[in-house]
């Protein structure tokens, strides 16, 4: 998720502010400590023109 937003070149602060969540929420979830609900999943990958596949499926731990 961190390289989606980097991408579309917003800082934290931005993409909450776009997803109506807090600073902290985007980093913890970029992090991997914090499980967003499927509703903000949704946001997210809206916001940053992803799928939630592209944003949230970890390949690597099939």
């Amino acid at each position: 998720m961190k390289l989606a937003r980097t991408e579309k070149k917003l800082s934290q602060q931005e993409l909450a502010d776009l997803c109506d969540v807090t600073r902290q929420t985007i980093g913890l979830i970029e992090k991997g400590k914090y499980n967003p609900t499927l509703n903000l999943c949704i946001r997210i990958a809206r916001t940053l023109d992803k799928t939630l596949n592209d944003l949230f499926w970890d390949e690597g731990n099939e």
